[in-house]
């Protein structure tokens, strides 16, 4: 098969050292701890703390693909996996959000210059909350686009401040050309649809824009995202194809939440009589959680060592939506091992069971959407 580098006419710069690290380690395990404090009322109050808020960009997601010369860390996929995860342990919802605020600036980064300016020029800590799917139009005007639409289930706007949508462009012959528009906090607004039984916290409700202009420096081509090709940045994981990241943004906060849930469940049982049954439940739980997190692991190692090859990517596609559905069976005997108790309305092992059942819900976790026809090619050779 061919091999897709998914790189840019420019040089891509090598993927940063992750043994040098950046500080995003050390702080993950602190916000794991604020976030823990902060889990149960967040998930009652469908939102996150401002104190959780202000831990994850004061921890350095937000700048950990940003560019190193308007102050961010250039990170590495492998770091930043790791730091979700121990996040996950405490908060999935924070683990989510925190995940999102990452890789939104790395699609970001696809904008032209000036947007580039925009969005970091006053520093890199800047939230970006995304919306992938394509919704609404957009009409071209000299030096812009005149964009309206509705954008459901975009995590983390409750305090982001820049949003980037997905919208058609009007007038277009053939198929769809679809664009990313990006605008600032006050240039949209948020309805407050979000009312899943699981992931109460992340606030992913829905964007409404209403004959924004959006001008040139603030919008990109979808197809460069999924191609990976990147003419304004050469920063390393700024040239990435899409399919390679997969499920990767989604799937890192739910083994986290696993973790955390095997952690409450063995809580649970610890110092009570039990019996061998539910032993041997938490057991094959465990198995199913390493198994997973092994896979998520795999993936960021795919992405820094530059391996996009079809047969690496679909791999990558597979690794994320197997991992969420052993992560759903892990969840489901950890709650059964628990028994009673772990369905307590105070219990942390229902929250991260219903956390997890709704994460991978995502489409981006699903094998049908987005696995089950590459990898079988890989497999299986093309059909027909």
């Amino acid at each position: 098969m061919s091999v897709d580098t998914g790189v840019s006419a420019a040089p891509v710069a090598p993927a940063a050292s992750v043994t040098a690290g950046s500080g995003l380690t050390a702080a993950a395990e602190q916000l794991r701890t604020l976030a823990a404090a902060h889990a149960a009322d967040a998930d009652a109050a469908r939102g996150l703390s401002r104190e959780v808020t202000d831990a994850i960009r004061e921890s350095g997601f937000a700048r950990h693909f940003v560019a190193t010369r308007f102050g961010g860390t250039e990170g590495t996929f492998a770091e930043l996996t790791s730091a979700v995860m121990t996040v996950g342990e405490g908060c999935a919802a924070s683990a989510w959000c925190a995940s999102l605020a990452a890789y939104s600036a790395r699609f970001a980064s696809h904008l032209p210059e000036g947007g580039h300016q925009a969005l970091w020029g006053a520093g890199p800590d800047t939230v970006v909350a995304t919306g992938l799917m394509p919704a609404g139009r957009a009409v071209a005007e000299s030096g812009g686009w005149r964009v309206n639409g509705q954008w459901a289930y975009v995590s983390a706007v409750d305090f982001a401040d820049w949003v980037m949508v997905c919208a058609a462009v009007a007038g277009a012959e053939g198929p769809p050309q679809l664009r990313f528009f990006t605008l600032p906090r006050g240039a949209y607004t948020v309805r407050e649809t979000w009312d899943s039984v699981g992931m109460r916290a992340t606030g992913s409700h829905t964007v409404v824009v209403e004959n924004a202009f959006v001008p040139d420096h603030l919008t990109f081509d979808r197809a460069d995202m999924l191609s990976g090709r990147n003419g304004t940045s050469a920063v390393s994981s700024h040239n990435v194809p899409f399919q390679a990241v997969g499920g990767l943004t989604f799937i890192a906060p739910v083994a986290g939440a696993a973790t955390g849930a095997l952690a409450a469940c063995a809580g649970s049982i610890t110092g009570r009589r039990r019996n061998q049954g539910a032993e041997l439940t938490v057991v094959r739980a465990s198995g199913r959680i390493d198994a997973a997190r092994h896979l998520v692991e795999q993936n960021a190692q795919v992405l820094d060592g530059r391996l996009f090859t079809p047969e690496h990517m679909a791999r990558n596609e597979r690794n994320a939506t197997f991992a969420a559905e052993i992560l759903r069976e892990a969840v489901t005997l950890l709650v059964g091992a628990a028994g009673t108790g772990g369905l307590g309305e105070k219990h942390a092992l229902q929250r991260y069971w219903r956390d997890i059942t709704s994460a991978t819900s995502h489409v981006a976790l699903q094998y049908d959407t987005a696995a089950r026809k590459n990898y079988s090619a890989v497999l299986l050779g093309p059909e027909g």
